[in-house]
């Protein structure tokens, strides 16, 4: 797959739009915790505006994009992001970024990346073979889990070295790259004539979620994904003001220890590529969630001087990074493998939708509990839940699945035409 050109423009262009759609996630909630003085409650809020769009556009998002060229979605939704971006850089230099610039830059920014990382998620199935998907899934997923803690760090570092208009101007540059790789892809796609008439946009998205509800293993995925994403933002709201207020970190610290993740989601990505075939989905599937979220409940017990603190901090983000990015991979290529091929982007949006929907209340009580409890306290609470996920998939069909998946039905679409 490496000698594929086109294959290589998506991954290239893949892992420089993560990036920099991850270091928006932590420097726009950064600038307000170190520039802006922002406290817990609007700390929640500011994260939970930008989450808001996954639970307000992912299914709506996944019909639309099961009918158009992902390429040209992932270019425009790039060019988009950038611009605003710079719209932040700008109004930073200008010395006019507050809380409310702050507030429609990341919902911007939020509704572009649903679009952009639903086509993604498409677009391997439509440019490679299906005995290919695990590998392809190996390589995007290691890029994309290695960009949820790298950019983080890279977003901290602009932040606590620069300044917000850098922070801002850099996760603009990354969205550039990105636009310039994915705009070189050559490979036509096969996509549905649009020249028919469709069903109607709700029955489309209606079948995609009765699809993954039907379906034990995908409603498992989706079950999983929720309680995941639910604790993960209330731990990550939590997280992001323990680290500077209750350890006393700056903010190049905390991104030194954010960026422990992405050597760890690498070595993920090629154990992904092996375990599951090795010992089975499930057991890989169960086991790694169980190990990568568990990890998290060592923070709250670190004290002492930052000589101290930041290796223990490197050394947990290292493993959830690896545990976490073999869960990644795993259940993509299982939803990638039971859903038929004019299914894949409903499936993936409604999965993205039970997931990261719920994520942006998962930040309100982060921020509600930092608020209530105090941050060591509310840390060991949000880092707690996140062990309902491989609760989850151990009680489901997921922890059955052997060496190889069950192919999907290809004409299982639920769909009917008038």
């Amino acid at each position: 797959m490496r000698r594929d050109p086109d294959f290589r423009r998506l991954w290239a262009g893949q892992t420089a739009s993560q990036l920099g759609e991850h270091a928006c996630l932590v420097a726009l909630p950064l600038i307000a915790v170190l520039t802006l003085h922002t406290d817990a409650g609007r700390l929640g809020v500011l994260r939970a505006v930008g989450q808001a769009p996954v639970l307000l556009l992912s299914l709506f998002v996944g019909a639309w994009v099961d009918r158009w060229r992902t390429r040209t979605v992932m270019v425009l939704a790039d060019a988009g992001r950038a611009v605003a971006l710079g719209a932040a850089a700008l109004a930073g230099l200008l010395g006019v970024l507050g809380l409310p610039a702050l507030l429609v830059v990341a919902f911007a920014v939020g509704v572009l990346s649903v679009f952009f990382d639903v086509a993604y998620q498409t677009s391997l199935v439509r440019l490679v073979a299906r005995d290919q998907l695990v590998r392809g899934n190996s390589a995007l997923e290691g890029s994309r889990s290695a960009a949820q803690t790298g950019g983080p760090a890279l977003g901290g570092t602009l932040v606590s070295l620069l300044s917000a208009p850098a922070a801002a101007a850099g996760g603009a540059l990354f969205f550039v790259v990105s636009f310039l790789s994915i705009r070189r892809i050559r490979r036509i796609e096969p996509v549905p004539d649009r020249a028919a008439r469709p069903p109607r946009l709700r029955r489309r998205i209606t079948a995609g979620v009765r699809f993954v509800a039907r379906d034990p293993a995908l409603r498992a995925v989706g079950l999983a994904s929720a309680a995941f994403q639910f604790s993960f933002a209330a731990t990550m709201t939590v997280y992001l003001l323990y680290l500077p207020r209750e350890l006393h970190l700056p903010g190049s610290a905390v991104g030194l220890a954010l960026a422990a993740t992405g050597p760890g989601a690498l070595v993920g990505s090629l154990l992904a590529a092996r375990l599951p075939g090795r010992f089975g989905h499930g057991v890989v599937l169960v086991s790694a969630a169980a190990l990568g979220d568990g990890v998290l409940l060592c923070v709250p017990w670190l004290r002492g001087p930052a000589a101290v603190t930041v290796p223990a901090l490197v050394a947990v983000n290292f493993l959830f990074g690896a545990f976490g990015q073999l869960v990644n991979v795993t259940t993509m290529s299982v939803r990638q493998a039971l859903a038929p091929d004019p299914m894949q982007g409903r499936v993936a949006a409604t999965i993205t939708w039970a997931g990261m929907g719920v994520a942006p209340l998962g930040s309100l009580l982060g921020g509600l509990v930092a608020e209530q409890w105090g941050l060591r306290t509310g840390l060991v609470v949000t880092a707690s839940g996140m062990l309902l996920s491989p609760a989850v998939m151990a009680l489901s069909p997921l922890a059955r699945l052997g060496r190889t998946l069950p192919p999907g039905g290809p004409e299982a679409t639920g769909e009917r035409r008038r």
